[in-house]
């Protein structure tokens, strides 16, 4: 048997079981399985009649009598067809997502505490030595440092130079980084169960010609979405705040089209910005607001920080200076 996490309240789970049609909920690693209070490495089967129960048989616990069965949409081809139950499989993602965009005050303070370790790992990026060393070595690098802070997943550390900034979802590459090239660090992990990104921007030495006018453009989108994040605003003009900041600026062509989205226990979930589901945003919602503006083969910038959304406005829980730094060497 395992416990529930603080703030879970079983009840309201399973009334939107109920209002689902699922009977039961079988559940894998994952930030669904973390949210219903699951601690180890097998399943986690929740009925609506019973507490969350982790179990290596997870068909065992499923009632004979099940109609629908929401499975983790984490859960693998062989797993799906290993659970072997007589009813419909649903992602359970349908019932469990809608409670998780609200985070409890515990959970925001958690996302704080994660935000603040992954802040504090790409402050080190100010003192390193980058000239002449590789993408791909500087990657290896941050992930040990990382790993040092208790970061128990590394999701994602992202190390782009030059050009490279300007890829979408780019690898960190054996390319040199030298004098004169606009530097990309983005670090994403996972402590004590929550998530966190932060990104920011360096110069090596000395910007790029032009770089700085474009990346205060960068700036003033994320200002504009953090000015617009309040509850009763929808998650959608929040992202169109930041976009209009960048098409009256001349860069309309060149943003990247994701604007941010809602961490929490996974990396990356709901709200989405500028998804067509028109999220309305709560208290107690966190948010990673990320614009970015790339010029294919020149350079590119991207700003990442994790908000919350309080009754005053955005809380921001990252908040290391977003100013260009240049790096001397």
């Amino acid at each position: 048997m395992t416990g529930t996490p603080e703030g879970v309240e079983l009840d309201a789970v399973r009334r939107a079981m109920l209002g689902a049609g699922v009977d039961a909920l079988v559940l894998r690693p994952s930030p669904d399985f973390r949210f219903l209070g699951g601690r180890g490495g097998g399943y986690l089967v929740l009925t609506t009649d019973g507490p969350p129960v982790e179990t290596a048989d997870p068909a065992a616990l499923v009632p004979p009598r099940a109609r629908r069965v929401g499975v983790d949409d984490e859960m693998r081809v062989r797993e799906l067809f290993g659970l072997a139950v007589d009813a419909e499989l649903v992602p359970a993602s349908a019932v469990l997502a809608p409670l998780r965009l609200r985070k409890q005050p515990h959970e925001v303070a958690a996302i704080g505490r994660a935000a603040a370790a992954a802040e504090a790992v790409l402050t080190v990026a100010r003192e390193l030595a980058w000239f002449g060393t590789t993408e791909r070595a500087m990657a290896h690098r941050f992930r040990m440092l990382l790993v040092e802070t208790g970061c128990e997943e590394v999701v994602s550390v992202v190390i782009a130079a030059g050009e490279h900034t300007a890829l979408p979802g780019h690898l960190p590459s054996d390319r040199v980084i030298n004098p004169g090239d606009a530097l990309l660090v983005s670090v994403c992990g996972r402590w004590d169960g929550f998530c966190a990104e932060v990104a920011r921007v360096f110069a090596v030495a000395e910007p790029p010609e032009d770089f700085e006018a474009m990346y205060s453009v960068v700036l003033s989108a994320q200002q504009a979405a953090l000015d617009s994040v309040r509850p009763g605003v929808a998650a959608a003009d929040v992202a169109r705040a930041a976009r209009e900041v960048i098409e009256e600026s001349g860069y309309g062509r060149y943003a990247a089209p994701h604007l941010g989205r809602g961490v929490g226990r996974g990396h990356d979930e709901g709200p989405w910005l500028g998804a067509p589901d028109q999220v309305v945003l709560g208290t107690g919602m966190t948010l990673c607001l990320e614009p970015a503006i790339r010029l294919p083969e020149l350079f590119g910038a991207r700003v990442a920080d994790v908000v919350a959304c309080t009754p005053e406005g955005a809380a921001l829980l990252s908040g290391s200076p977003r100013d260009l730094h240049v790096v001397e060497h």
